[in-house]
């Protein structure tokens, strides 16, 4: 029977030898492959910015990611997903990832970002816009953390391997934005002048899923509407009824060189029958990142000349911190337009290209501080108490020029004070609560958001003819142009290393030309065996 057996295999794989590979290597990868790689863990990740502004691209180019994970310390990071922490950020370690031509690049920030040291975040706020400057194809994303990443992390961290994988198609989306206005009319005839009062809604960060942009500009909306609130109760009663218009204006695409404002103006100055913009504009006041500091810096294009509505608006805003508020450093920052610039420094500046008089207050010195666009604005950055005060400040500056109140009429000031002019610390509380709530990133905010839907709701309950603007920009030339595939969910796995799929193909390499010597051989292999295993005679 063995010898049978012998020939018949024999004669098989000696005849037709693929055939061994038919028999064998199913048999071979079921015994000796590893179990399939199970998901580690999926969690959501937020894409870096990715938009072009007048044809100059900016931020991440791609989207794209399945390789495997490396912490930053690893020495060759080439086609690896570069794992680190806010903690262990830095330029250099991030510019080390794009020269070896990372893979991807995934920053993990902690949960409660107002717990995070000062150093760490001032740090990063100032890296920010130097990692959207530079524009790169390498997939940049920003993870919270959790318990399972920050596993996978401390398991790369000790050269563990583990794979990241994140199918992601990039889109494109011409940018488009949404406004609100409304307005008081003011009474003794139709050539009244008109004071407006502006702040931009959305916010900006290194990663629009992750912009809460509470001091700017959540400070700044919820003054305004605070200031709606107050002088629509003026207004409601004849004896406080002023001869001033007054224009309150909600604008988007602040962050994005203020394009809402831009096409706002187009169509009320170049529009001229449906304008709210006569030519009897007293002054424009923007509101801009008012939620902190001890300071506020009124910032003009053009110093007002004495005599003007918007040099009496100066003069009573340094009477009111003066002599009301003395802790409070108030200063006036000229700077001219820059126009050769790709970004306008402040909104007023808008209307100063318009050539109506304007300015915007704001607690910050400079527009090139990093807090004015940084995903670190977040909710604990607004201290409610000052912006309270910042609110009492403007309502009181600004009625004591509407109502022709001087430095004089002290007891009159108070009376309106007392009466109908108190600013709702906790109103001003629940807006920036509210706000902050949910990112308000440009490209998020669509004319069916909820953002835009309760702006224009609180609007309407102060305001009359209070009316919303959608813009989008041309098609055939945009001057912004902004990318989807934003928010990703990706999925970490733990894998075997690169050098245990080598070592099997050498085993499998081995055993198969073990088995194939041994078919072809099996003759002189089977004589050998039997000798070994038949049992020896007995003499007796």
């Amino acid at each position: 029977m063995f010898e049978e057996a012998s020939e018949v295999f024999d004669n098989m794989f000696k005849s037709s030898f693929p055939l061994t590979f038919i028999v064998f290597i199913p048999a071979v990868l079921i015994l000796v492959s590893p179990l399939p790689a199970e998901a580690a863990h999926e969690f959501t990740v937020y894409r870096m910015q990715q938009y072009d502004l007048q044809g100059q691209p900016y931020g991440t180019r791609n989207a794209i990611l399945n390789t495997e994970a490396r912490t930053v310390e690893a020495e060759v990071l080439s086609r690896r997903c570069v794992i680190m922490r806010l903690a262990d950020f830095s330029y250099d370690k991030y510019q080390k990832a794009l020269r070896q031509s990372a893979g991807a690049v995934v920053i993990i920030l902690p949960k409660n970002m107002s717990a995070v040291p000062q150093d760490i975040v001032q740090q990063f706020m100032e890296l920010e816009p130097e990692m959207l400057a530079t524009e790169t194809i390498v997939p940049v994303y920003f993870a919270m953390e959790d318990d399972e990443l920050m596993s996978i992390y401390t398991q790369t961290l000790t050269s563990s391997s583990s794979q990241g994988a994140l199918s992601a198609a990039e889109g494109t989306g011409s940018a488009a934005h949404t406004d609100c206005n409304g307005r008081l009319a003011g009474v003794g005839g139709e050539d009244l002048p008109t004071i407006v009062v502006v702040a931009h809604y959305d916010s900006f960060g290194v990663a629009p899923w992750l912009s809460y942009g509470a001091d700017s500009n959540g400070s700044g909306v919820s003054m305004l509407l605070e200031l709606a609130r107050l002088f629509s109760k003026l207004y409601t009663y004849k004896r406080t009824h002023a001869a001033y218009n007054l224009l309150f204006f909600v604008s988007g695409g602040g962050k994005f060189n203020y394009q809402g404002t831009k096409r706002w103006l187009e169509d009320n100055l170049d529009h001229t029958d449906s304008s709210l913009l006569q030519d009897n504009v007293a002054f424009v006041l923007c509101l801009d990142t008012l939620g902190n500091g001890d300071s506020l810096h009124l910032h003009v294009s053009k110093p007002p000349k004495e005599g003007t509505p918007q040099y009496s608006l100066l003069k009573e805003l340094e009477m009111v911190v003066s002599s009301q508020y003395p802790e409070v450093k108030f200063s006036m920052v000229h700077k001219k337009i820059n126009l050769a610039d790709d970004m306008l420094a402040w909104e007023h500046e808008r209307f100063g290209i318009r050539r109506l008089p304007a300015f915007t207050l704001s607690h910050l010195p400079s527009h090139r501080l990093a807090q004015r666009s940084s995903i670190m604005d977040v909710r604990p950055h607004v201290d409610v108490k000052k912006l309270g005060r910042n609110t009492k400040v403007v309502a009181e500056a600004l009625a004591r020029v509407i109502y022709n109140l001087t430095e004089k009429v002290e007891t009159g000031s108070d009376n309106l004070n007392r009466r109908r002019f108190q600013v709702q610390e906790e109103q001003l509380s629940a807006v920036v609560d509210w706000l902050t709530a949910q990112p308000r990133a440009a490209q998020l905010v669509d004319k069916d958001s909820s953002v835009v839907s309760t702006l224009e709701y609180h609007l309407g309950r102060y305001l009359k003819d209070v009316k919303k603007h959608y813009v989008k920009a041309d098609k055939r030339d945009p001057e912004f142009v902004f990318y989807d595939q934003l928010k990703q969910t990706m999925n970490a796995y733990r894998v075997k290393p690169a050098i245990f799929d080598l070592l099997l193909a050498v085993c499998i390499a081995a055993y198969l030309g073990m088995m194939y010597l041994a078919i072809q051989n099996f003759g002189v292999l089977y004589s050998v065996v039997r000798r070994i295993t038949q049992p020896k005679a007995k003499t007796h």
